[in-house]
This record gives structure tokens, C-alpha cells and sequence, in this order.
């Protein structure tokens, strides 16, 4: 009655990274300058684990934490009285890690990308940091930004928490400020979408050995600039000096629809010299219309469909293709709604098929420059794992430092299954690597004897015992065994225990 017999030992491969990144003894320094007893690394190295494994709210996270192998040995209180801790020394534990994962992956500055996105509370009134502002989600509920670094390999490197009322540009700044002090990083290329991409943040980053590489909203620029920019001549294939007309290429041709062609447009905002680089892809050209047609098609159905029409919520919402127009019949007083589509506002967009754009005070290699700006999608890809793999919103917690603490947790797994996913080579996706771990279960026979497994072994499994050298797909394993297993998980030589 009431005695568990099935345990995860998924977690083990986390162990193993977190003894590398030496966790422990960051907890051990943190302990020499606060007043507590409880052991702070076993509750942020679990709260780590729970993130990744079943993520839930601190309470759901900690019942959890009982269905591992090593299950916890302190109270549901001790967490919360963590948490303040946690928030209060976050910028130490991130600079630590950071100089810490060096060991397991050497991080690679030269570039360094930045982006903010935010996370909503299912609560009503704002309070702290919790504020209205511009969800990306669209959501009627107050929100927190977080501001994210990460490197070339996209592997994160900082974040910090704001207000989610304060504009993302100023941002920026502040987290920066601390990577040039705590990072020893002063020399990099900083990669940023328009949206952070200021005059003042560009400025920022034209100080001292830094460059940067920023997204530029065609749409928003000056008529004139803009005519000029998406003018069809004076564009180059990358590697040649010959000039091409885009009126003259046969795009039906497969080497033509999968070039991408560029133009430099010299630059000039206050004291900075820029340039503007306008790139025309025939084949991003196809694949903007051919989603464009199916908004079109949804704008369509929503005139056809009677009833109330709505606003557009978004840039890419079908409503903007629909125009209303107000008429007033012969004999009838009260004005009507008519709904057409929008020709004009298609004709708009279609302008824009194919083109992008960057800014930068860079010279040189602009195939490099293309490609440097293209790898943004990983910071995109790492919101996403802590949105939806992560459960990183709703947020639960209230309070400002529990809230900052929360983030923090979610830092150091996004952290850890970046440095697993190096480890394993970049070879799976994390839906495959998150299914395993969670999988991962060790049933217990009795008492006295040990465990068997009780998942698929796959080429998964095998890689994952191959990478951190131990074993737990025997048929067989005896509880001295996995005390040995469990025990060198916890030592920064790992050795493989005996059948």
C-alpha cells in the first residue's frame, strides 16, 4: 500500500551535466553568504529536472521530484524560501554557468543574438513587474519580458526579466552592460531583429570591438530610401561583380529560383556609416505568395460568412485584406456595411515578395553576413522549447523574485538540454530527446533485490549511455549497482559501473 515501485532515472543524464557545470559548488558559495540549512542545489538542480522531464507548477514540480530515483529530501517550504535566494543571486549563477559550460562545450562568442518575447499570468490586475503591454500572444493578461542572449551555436548565454509594460528596445542595454562586465565577452557581432534594432541600440554596439547585423523593415523605411531599395537593378549574384536586372531573370529555372541575389545601398544616420544590404530570393518570393493566397482565401470566406466582421489582431491576419465600406441606400436612413476585398492592400504586399533586409556597419564577405543573420531562427527555436516543451507560462508564482527565480529555472534547462543536444550531436530533434528522458522508467521488484527497465531501448538510449558512459538498459540491475550509477553521476569522472 502506497510504496512506489516505478522511478524515472531520466534525470541521471541532466545529473551528469549539472555535476559538469559544477552547480553544486556555485550552491556551496551562494550558502557561504546567506542564512539557510536546506541544500539549495538539490532543489534548483530538481526544479531543473521537473522542468524538462514533467513540467509543472512548484507544488506539481515537487511531487514529482518524489518519483525519481534520489527523491527529495527537503520540505515543499525550503523551495520557496529558494526561490528568493535564486532571484537574488541570478546574475551570479549565469555568469558562473557560463564560465563553467566551457568545459562541456566551448563557447563561441563571435556572434551573439538577442530577442525578447513575454510570458502571461492568468490573473486580472497588474502588480510588480507583472504589467499590460503588447503580448505576442495576444492575450488580455498582464505579462513579464524576458530579454535572451545566446551564442553562435545557440546555446543561451544571459536573460534578464522586465516590466511587461517597458519597451523591448531599452531592454537591451542593461543585459548587455553586464555581459561586456561578468562575460569577459567585448568582442562579438550583435544579431538582433528591427524591432531592437534602434539607432541608439546600434549605437550602442558600434563602441569598442563590436559590429552588429540587424533586420530593417522595409515597409517602414522612406518612400525615397525605400524606392531605391527595391529598385530591380544594380542587384549581384553572391561571389560576382556582374550586375543583374530581377526583370530579367527566368525564375521558372531551378539554379535562378534558388539564388539569392543582393544589393548594397550605402547608408547614412547621424555619425554612423551603414549599409543597407537588400536581399531578392525568387524562391522566399513563392513561398510569401503562395501563404499569402491562403489568407486571401480565408478573407474571402469571412465576406462571404454573414454576421459581425472583426479587427485584425496581426500583420499576417486575413482581416487585413478585407475593406469595409459604408453606403446608404435610396429611401433608407441608417448607413450599411459593405465588405470587399482589398485590392489595393494586396497590391501592396506584393511588392515586397522575395525582399529583406539587413543593416550593419560591417564590411566584407556579404555571403557571411546573409548567413550570420539567417541563424536567428534559434532564438526563436529556444522560446518556442521553453513555451511549449517547458510549460514556461502561465507563470503560478506572484512575487517578483519568485517570478525572476522561475525564469531562472527555466535558463538553466533550456541550458541543459542545449549542451545535451551538442552531446548527442545535433541528431535528434527535442521532441525525440524529451520523449526518451521522460520515458525513462525503473521499475522496482522488491526491496531487497534491484531494478529492471521498463522503456523501449532504442538508437537513442544506446547514444545517450554511449555519450555519459553508464548504463541502465540491463536486463537486470542490482539496487549496489544503481547506487554506483547514481553516485558517479555526482563526480565529474564518470566511470562505468560492472554488471
Amino acid at each position: 500500500m502506497n510504496e512506489a515501485r516505478s522511478f524515472n532515472v531520466g534525470y541521471l543524464f541532466l545529473q551528469v551535466l549539472c555535476t559538469q557545470l559544477r552547480l553544486d559548488k556555485i550552491c556551496r558559495t551562494i550558502k557561504t553568504r546567506h542564512r539557510f540549512k536546506y541544500d539549495l542545489n538539490a532543489i534548483l538542480t530538481d526544479l531543473a529536472y521537473a522542468r524538462i522531464l514533467s513540467p509543472a507548477s512548484k507544488l506539481g514540480s515537487y511531487d514529482y521530484c518524489k518519483t525519481l530515483l534520489e527523491p527529495p529530501k527537503y520540505s515543499l517550504q525550503d523551495i520557496y524560501r529558494a526561490l528568493s535566494v535564486i532571484a537574488e543571486e541570478s546574475d551570479f549563477i549565469q555568469s558562473e554557468l557560463y564560465k563553467n559550460s566551457n568545459f562541456l562545450h566551448p563557447r563561441d562568442k563571435r556572434i551573439l543574438y538577442y530577442d525578447c518575447t513575454n510570458y502571461y499570468f492568468e490573473i486580472e490586475e497588474e502588480s510588480g513587474s507583472k504589467r499590460y503591454g503588447k503580448s505576442k500572444e495576444h492575450r488580455p493578461n498582464p505579462i513579464v519580458t524576458m530579454g535572451l542572449f545566446m551564442d553562435t551555436d545557440g546555446i543561451p548565454l544571459a536573460f534578464d526579466i522586465f516590466p511587461g509594460n517597458q519597451n523591448e528596445q531599452t531592454t537591451l542595454k542593461p543585459l548587455e552592460t553586464k555581459i561586456l562586465q561578468d562575460f569577459n565577452c567585448s568582442e562579438f557581432i550583435f544579431c538582433s531583429d528591427a524591432g531592437l534594432g534602434s539607432a541608439s541600440n546600434r549605437r550602442f554596439n558600434s563602441m569598442g570591438n563590436r559590429s552588429y547585423i540587424i533586420s530593417h523593415s522595409l515597409k517602414k523605411m522612406k518612400k525615397e530610401d525605400r524606392d531605391i531599395a527595391l529598385d530591380p537593378t544594380q542587384f549581384r549574384r553572391v561571389g560576382s561583380g556582374r550586375f543583374i536586372d530581377l526583370r530579367e531573370l527566368d525564375e521558372t529555372k531551378k539554379e535562378v529560383f534558388e539564388t539569392v541575389y543582393y544589393k548594397e545601398v550605402p547608408v547614412i544616420t547621424g555619425d554612423m556609416d551603414e549599409t543597407l544590404i537588400v536581399t531578392y530570393s525568387p524562391k522566399y518570393k513563392a513561398y510569401q505568395k503562395k501563404i499569402r493566397e491562403g489568407q486571401i482565401e480565408r478573407a474571402k470566406k469571412i465576406i462571404a460568412t454573414p454576421g459581425q466582421k472583426r479587427k485584425g489582431k496581426n500583420q499576417n491576419d486575413p482581416m487585413r485584406f478585407v475593406k469595409k465600406t459604408s453606403v446608404t441606400s435610396d429611401g433608407e436612413i441608417a448607413e450599411k456595411n459593405v465588405y470587399d476585398l482589398d485590392e489595393e492592400q494586396i497590391q501592396k504586399e506584393e511588392m515586397y515578395d522575395g525582399f529583406y533586409a539587413v543593416i550593419t556597419n560591417l564590411e566584407g564577405d556579404v555571403n557571411e553576413i546573409i548567413k550570420i543573420n539567417k541563424q536567428r531562427w534559434e532564438i526563436e527555436e529556444n522560446f518556442r522549447i521553453m513555451k511549449t516543451e517547458f510549460d514556461a507560462r502561465p507563470v503560478y508564482v506572484r512575487r517578483d523574485d519568485r517570478i525572476k527565480a522561475h525564469f531562472m529555472t527555466c535558463y538553466i534547462s533550456l541550458l541543459l538540454y542545449r549542451l545535451l543536444e551538442k552531446k548527442l550531436g545535433d541528431t535528434y530533434t527535442s521532441k525525440q530527446i524529451l520523449e526518451t528522458l521522460r520515458s525513462m522508467q525503473m521499475t522496482l521488484l522488491n526491496k531487497a533485490s534491484g531494478y529492471i527497465p521498463s522503456y523501449t531501448r532504442t538508437e537513442l538510449t544506446d547514444r545517450l549511455h554511449k555519450e555519459f558512459h553508464f548504463r541502465t538498459d540491463y536486463e537486470f540491475i542490482t539496487k549496489s549497482s544503481m547506487r554506483t550509477i547514481i553516485k558517479n553521476t555526482k563526480q565529474l569522472k564518470i566511470e562505468t559501473p560492472k554488471k
